[in-house]
């Protein structure tokens, strides 16, 4: 096999291995948004979690993608807040349950099940893990705070 050839297999395959371990990177839904992205926080603004009122669904019209992921907004001023400082608003260990980190796998995120801690977002999979979580907070999130660059770039199927 000539050089040139070697490489650019290494190459490709360098690519697709990356791409692959970058899907699992973030809690996302089946399918794509119109931008070819997949959907963050199934479609919920992640503003909407930092005001303390009811979790809201964003609009197509007002999307912004960060790191491959298309998020939605509820308007366009939700929008341009997030564009200036995006990490501000997403939820930790890319929208994976913050329970689901702690013990080793990436479980769904639900919006309906959050807790906010020093500015920062944590979902949670179930009201019944959101109320395990709350017997010892400063635990699960250390513990998740540790686990998290381990499992990271390890796809879902292989925790």
């Amino acid at each position: 096999m000539k050089p040139t050839l070697f490489f650019s297999i290494l190459s490709v395959s360098l690519a697709i291995s990356t791409a692959a371990f970058a899907a699992d990177e973030y809690n996302v839904a089946n399918g794509l948004t119109l931008n070819g992205n997949p959907l963050g926080m199934h479609g919920v603004d992640p503003l909407s979690m930092f005001d303390g009122s009811a979790p809201e669904v964003g609009e197509a019209d007002h999307t912004s993608t960060h790191n491959g992921v298309d998020y939605y907004f509820a308007s366009a001023e939700a929008k341009q807040a997030f564009d200036a400082s995006p990490d501000a608003y997403l939820p930790q260990f890319g929208g994976f349950c913050a329970f689901g980190v702690f013990v080793g796998k990436k479980l769904d995120g639900d919006v309906r099940y959050a807790d906010l801690v020093d500015g920062k977002l944590y979902l949670f999979v179930n009201a019944a893990i959101l109320q395990k979580y709350r017997e010892d907070p400063e635990a699960v999130i250390a513990g998740a705070d540790a686990k998290w660059p381990s499992i990271v770039n390890t796809p879902v199927r292989d925790l």
